[in-house]
């Protein structure tokens, strides 16, 4: 069996939330190629679909919202390929938290204070791996030492409440890695972090891409953090995916003009280069007011009639697609 090259592709994806008996598409159309052993940055501004589209990777989308069509197609080591939409409720539970996991924004509401955190990693381990509570246990330590919580042996007796923010997140990388999973999904997994511990979260998830051979989809807003990080990035506006490329090619040649303004709100590092930030003028429609044709079309400074006129199909080629009919 040839393995391919994506572990994960997600195909003409449209996830629904129902107001008033009418729906609103947080994730539009949505398709998404992760490749193997690399981490994927999905960017966007706040309320763009990218948690969205990652919910519903794991089919973690609860009502009024539900995924109304498309494919997610899971490529496993040494397995058939799965839709993830397709499985029944005991094949799903095999593929969420063992073969795909996800760290969620904010770890102190993700994790129960009622329990300690080791108990909360074992009984991922137990479920997953089924191990008997000791052996868990020594895992659920062995998993602390391996995300860097000094002391791992008595910190695993420690209930949420009693850890910074950033061993909190730690102990969040711990449990999602527990069961070796062959996908990382990191929503922001850095919010609300001082820089230091951001830099140390985003280094430890890049060293156990390398080490482990797992891919990562890492949700942010943050083009510092993609630069640095990511291999392949997706820019979402609208609950759309309006750019895909390589992180290179996408910096050095941005397509659409709203990842062209995205990058230009950068400011720059060259000491004499001094000049007024770009800003992109007006605010993100709303998912139930959207323009007909380009979803950019108010703020866009390269703007014809035709793009006013119906949807905008993705453009370009494997390595590098847009949503755009004037593109940079």
């Amino acid at each position: 069996m040839t393995e391919n090259t994506n572990i994960l592709e997600i195909q003409n994806l449209k996830t629904a939330f129902t107001n008033r008996g009418a729906k609103i598409y947080a994730s539009d159309d949505v398709s998404l190629s992760i490749p193997r052993g690399q981490i994927t940055a999905l960017v966007g501004e706040s309320g763009s679909g990218k948690s969205v589209t990652a919910m519903s990777i794991l089919r973690l989308i609860q009502k009024p919202g539900a995924v109304e069509s498309g494919k997610i197609l899971f490529h496993g080591k040494d397995e058939p390929t799965q839709d993830i939409l397709s499985l029944d409720e005991p094949a799903l539970r095999k593929v969420r938290g063992n073969k795909i996991a996800m760290i969620f924004q904010e770890p102190m509401t993700s994790l129960n204070p009622v329990f300690t955190v080791g108990n909360q990693i074992m009984e991922a381990i137990q479920l997953h791996q089924k191990l008997g509570a000791r052996e868990a246990r020594a895992k659920a330590i062995e998993m602390l030492k391996r995300v860097g919580i000094p002391n791992p042996e008595s910190r695993v007796d420690n209930y949420p409440h009693e850890m910074s923010g950033g061993m909190r997140q730690r102990v969040m990388i711990a449990m999602a890695l527990s069961c070796h999973p062959d996908l990382l999904i990191a929503d922001e997994p850095t919010t609300a972090l001082d820089v230091t511990i951001q830099a140390q979260i985003l280094e430890l998830i890049e060293g156990l891409v390398k080490e482990t051979g797992m891919s990562v989809l890492l949700i942010t807003h943050d083009l510092g953090i993609v630069a640095a990080h990511a291999q392949q990035v997706a820019v979402m506006y609208a609950g759309q995916i309006v750019e895909q490329a390589s992180t290179l090619d996408l910096f050095k040649n941005p397509r659409m003009p709203y990842t062209h303004g995205l990058l230009g709100s950068l400011p720059s590092l060259k000491p004499k280069e001094e000049k007024r930030l770009r800003t992109i003028p007006g605010i993100v429609p709303p998912l139930n007011k959207l323009p007909v044709g380009c979803r950019f079309q108010d703020r866009c400074e390269r703007v014809k009639p035709e793009c006013r006129v119906s949807a905008i199909p993705m453009t370009g080629d494997q390595t590098h697609c847009f949503r755009c009919l004037y593109p940079y």
